[in-house]
């Protein structure tokens, strides 16, 4: 009997069970659900030459930061692939090339793969997202290259939630928000619970200034939702936006207490860090001291977790923790790494990041002017660290602080001008409005 995914898609397996598992487990990945792994494990276990069981199980478990486990389940892969169909023994390759730790190769193959077999959902996943190939590729136009990925698909998905959710967002990323919100709806008809979907309900609420929308709709959304889906961490930390803009500090506070810091986060360990990190900053930059916020955890934890460069969106925020903490030693080490890396080309984002790193390492030693000028230096790749807009806002947020602190109050208040002028945000029009008056009392 021949079995196929909810795509259309044969799978190679005896097993109905086997299938039916790896289907189930498909769609879980699909909406950023925990069940994904255990799903494919179960798969695997009750057809033991189910290879596509194997590599969506690997890729699970390196999303996990297992990596010994997801290479050794990528190696059965592609052991048991010469029996299955030439689309699955070329999915197998896709993914197993990435967790290889080859995202260039991966995307080639993503792209020949999918332009055969668009409904191939879970290798063309790889591509979407803020952390996915193309998300940490690297490159200034990737926002363009992602949505220009999806839309000549748009037709074969069709009403599909979890292609609506993916290219909802990337249609917010570049600003056009009424498309991705047509999407995100539809999206969500499709599958209320899809995590995805809820993520960029958030990211259009952030974007278009509608806090309040925001954080109702993530309020209710969160709830029943367990604490270990991908995105139950990153959920929070939107709604932790939403109450920042709208000037609940204490609430921010509690949010991160309960959910974001490190020692209770269920997040793997970069986007832990990504969250915790970015929060707290945005709070010692507009809200309380560093010293009255719990830092020290953030730099330990980024020190463990991170002990090596490596890790581009990692090493961002690592820097910011021990910005926030003094602790030149950790950041002079960070630094020295990024030389080397980056003389040897190995740092996707280019120069940048070690112009970002030194950029913070002078914030924290108090020198304004230079910190001001490295972080203009960066501004314009700041893309290219990865992430979404909202979660690189804390980079220009840097630059615009490290601007005051230098004395250049109308380059600081250009900047937040310009980030008003794209959007409103409660905490932007607070700033603004307190550095207006610190200069106007100064000039009496």
């Amino acid at each position: 009997m021949a079995f196929t995914d909810r795509y259309g898609l044969a799978l190679t397996t005896s097993s109905a069970k086997a299938a039916e598992l790896y289907s189930r487990g498909l769609d879980h990945s699909l909406a950023a659900e925990a069940q994904a792994e255990r799903c494919f494990a179960a798969a695997r276990e009750e057809d033991p030459g189910f290879a596509l069981a194997y590599v969506a199980e690997a890729r699970m478990l390196q999303f996990r930061a297992r990596p010994a486990e997801a290479n050794q389940a990528a190696a059965r892969a592609r052991e048991l692939a010469p029996a299955a169909t030439r689309r699955e023994q070329q999915h197998i390759d896709c993914i197993a090339t990435a967790i290889g730790g080859d995202p260039v190769g991966a995307l080639a193959k993503l792209r020949e793969q999918v332009a055969e077999f668009p409904l191939d959902a879970f290798v063309l996943s790889q591509a979407c997202g803020v952390y996915g190939l193309i998300g940490f590729s690297g490159r200034l136009e990737r926002n363009e290259e992602q949505l220009a990925l999806l839309e000549p698909m748009a037709t074969r998905y069709g009403d599909d939630w979890w292609f609506l959710s993916q290219i909802g967002f990337a249609y917010n990323e570049l600003f056009r928000h009424e498309e991705a919100r047509n999407a995100v709806e539809r999206s969500l008809a499709g599958y209320e619970r899809n995590g995805h979907a809820s993520h960029t309900v958030a990211h259009i609420a952030y974007e278009t200034g509608d806090a309040s929308g925001g954080a109702d709709f993530m309020r209710n959304w969160l709830v029943g939702y367990d604490p270990a889906h991908q995105l139950y961490g990153h959920n929070h930390w939107h709604l932790a936006l939403f109450e920042l803009a709208a000037g609940n500090t204490d609430r921010v506070l509690k949010l991160y207490d309960a959910v974001i810091k490190p020692s209770v986060s269920t997040s793997a360990a970069l986007g832990t860090i990504a969250d915790a990190a970015s929060l707290l900053w945005r709070c010692t930059l507009t809200e309380r001291s560093a010293d009255a916020l719990p830092w020290a955890e953030v730099a330990d934890f980024a020190a463990r977790a991170f002990p090596r460069s490596g890790m581009v969106w990692a090493d961002a925020h690592c820097m910011i923790a021990w910005c926030a903490t003094n602790d030149q030693a950790r950041l002079t080490t960070l630094i020295g790494q990024l030389r080397d890396r980056s003389a040897g080309g190995k740092v996707y984002a280019g120069p940048m990041l070690l112009t970002l790193a030194e950029g913070y390492s002078a914030f924290a030693a108090g020198e304004w002017d230079l910190a001001a000028n490295l972080f203009e230096t960066a501004a314009p790749e700041f893309i290219r660290l990865g992430g979404s807009h909202a979660q690189r806002d804390i980079f220009e947020e840097t630059l615009i602080e490290a601007n005051l602190r230098a004395g250049r109050a109308e380059r600081a208040k250009r900047l937040l001008a310009g980030r008003l002028e794209r959007r409103p945000n409660g905490r932007d029009q607070r700033w603004l409005a307190q550095i207006n008056e610190r200069f106007a009392a100064a000039a009496v």
